[in-house]
């Protein structure tokens, strides 16, 4: 391999493990996986807190949505509502344990990535978009469908299934004596 080659390799090596050590940080201190981190931002943050309001914001399916909202209501993290105008429509929102969970994460990785990128010019950013778009070419990936979201692939996969019981589908969180 020559030089270039190995440069190449080695910086994705280097996203992909960036990418997974501050997955397991995230869910070493908050038991949530990114998906489930992201989701719980949408909800804290301004706007409708409906899953269909939510999955567009954070680029997920429904139904995955829908799985993330399970495990963080099972553990007591998030609370639906029916509303009282609509009954189709149920408002989800962050319960008190919830929203000091939300406090104490890290912001996801892909915040700090968004901040250096927005500093960059423009032709930059597009110099930047279409070499990875080659690259995902190159590993035959470029059909591959995934949300705006630096996580581990198997992370979204596996919470679309139902009846999985995969890493990302199971809700970790440590219990702090609080």
């Amino acid at each position: 391999m020559t030089d270039l080659t190995d440069d190449v390799l080695v910086s994705l090596r280097r996203i992909i493990r960036a990418t997974d050590l501050h997955s397991r940080r995230l869910e070493k201190q908050t038991g949530l996986t990114t998906p489930q981190l992201v989701v719980m931002r949408a909800i804290a943050g301004p706007g409708s807190s409906t899953v269909s309001a939510i999955s567009r914001e954070v680029s997920l399916s429904q139904a995955t949505v829908t799985n993330i909202l399970n495990r963080l209501q099972s553990h007591s993290l998030i609370r639906r509502k029916r509303s009282t105008q609509d009954r189709r429509r149920v408002d989800v929102s962050l319960t008190a344990a919830g929203r000091k969970l939300l406090a104490r994460a890290p912001e996801p990785l892909q915040e700090e990535f968004l901040l250096h990128f927005g500093a960059l010019e423009l032709w930059e950013q597009h110099h930047i978009v279409a070499a990875l778009q080659r690259v995902a070419y190159m590993m035959d990936a470029e059909n591959i469908d995934a949300a705006p979201m630096l996580a581990p692939g198997d992370q979204l996969g596996a919470s679309d299934q139902s009846a999985s019981s995969g890493p990302s589908a199971v809700l970790r969180v440590p219990n702090h004596g609080s």
